[in-house]
């Protein structure tokens, strides 16, 4: 890379509502020792990105406060350039791959990142660029979340948020474990539910939740993983001494009955999204959005009633 190219990014300027995100204009970075340049060609719009913007990760004490702070956490592109111990990277060569650190200057949503080869995998071949930036961070959560469960095939295990991206990343791959799932989704979602794997769909709009679930499952089911918030809710679905696992913000709920409480924090990890390349899981887009249009990305989020993610293109 010529040091005097420039490229675009999107950050926010402070927090605050999607106006704060700011198209700017720097030096194309370069990779560092055991670093990839990666082109961007697709950044997927994810819930993180409109809580970093807003602030309220720093109101969490997750990250500290600054005056510009870079957006963005999937990638799909291709390698532009490798820095020094780059193992099997080459330039041209298409990837994925997932930033997981919260306070940096640049994300995602740029004309190119810069991303250690740990957290960096050669990109699905059978999907475009924007098809598979919706994988590593949603799939991570998913993936990282079943195995802190550790539940063994014929286990049954519960779903909330099923239709969600999370969600339906963990149906899919709770299915390929062997895994008996109840997801629980709005009615409308139980065709695309039973079609990546699930056994029961439980209407979201249930009463009550732990009754419905111990309808179907005598006892309740051996594992819940919780990516709608419902907590109590969900935990109550639970067997005695079961497994619970939460990838929403906030307290978890109480260890109740024996029930061992797990929350997921993302990391990423090469080995993860190399399984997730493998398992060839069915991928969503809602709709694909030039870069300078970030901030209606965000505005779209928020308003809800997605199925799949919304993608940025450069």
């Amino acid at each position: 890379m010529a040091e005097e190219q420039t490229m675009r990014a999107v950050v926010a300027r402070g927090y605050g509502d999607p106006h704060v995100l700011e198209m700017i204009e720097i030096q194309v970075p370069a990779p560092g020792p055991g670093q990839v340049l990666i082109r961007v060609e697709a950044a997927t719009v994810n819930p993180v990105d409109l809580v970093t913007r807003s602030g309220a990760l720093v109101e969490a004490g997750l990250m500290a406060e600054r005056a510009v702070t870079g957006v963005g956490w999937d990638v799909a592109g291709v390698v532009a350039g490798v820095g020094a111990g780059a193992g099997a990277f080459a330039v041209g060569q298409k990837v994925i791959g997932l930033r997981d650190l919260l306070d940096v200057d640049l994300g995602t949503y740029a004309d190119y990142v810069v991303l250690d080869t740990s957290a960096v995998v050669a990109a699905p071949p059978e999907v475009d660029a924007v098809a598979a930036a919706t994988l590593p961070l949603n799939g991570s959560t998913a993936l990282q979340a079943l195995d802190l469960l550790g539940l063994p095939p014929g286990a049954t295990v519960l779903v909330t948020g099923a239709a969600g991206a999370v969600g339906g990343f963990a149906v899919e791959l709770a299915g390929r474990r062997g895994l008996r799932v109840a997801a629980v989704a709005a009615a409308g979602d139980a065709d695309f539910l039973h079609a990546v794997g699930a056994e029961w769909v439980v209407d979201r709009a249930v009463g009550d939740l732990a009754a419905a679930v111990r309808a179907l499952v005598p006892g309740g089911v051996d594992g819940a993983l919780d990516t709608a918030g419902l907590g109590v809710r969900a935990l109550a679905a639970v067997r005695t001494r079961g497994a619970f696992a939460t990838v929403v913000g906030g307290t978890p709920p109480t260890a109740l009955r024996g029930i061992g409480i797990h929350r997921q924090w993302i990391s990423a990890a090469a080995d993860t999204l190399a399984e997730l390349v493998a398992s060839r899981l069915t991928l969503r887009v809602a709709a694909t959005l030039p870069l300078e249009q970030a901030a209606t990305a965000h505005e779209r989020l928020h308003a809800g009633k997605l199925r799949g993610r919304l993608v940025l293109t450069p």
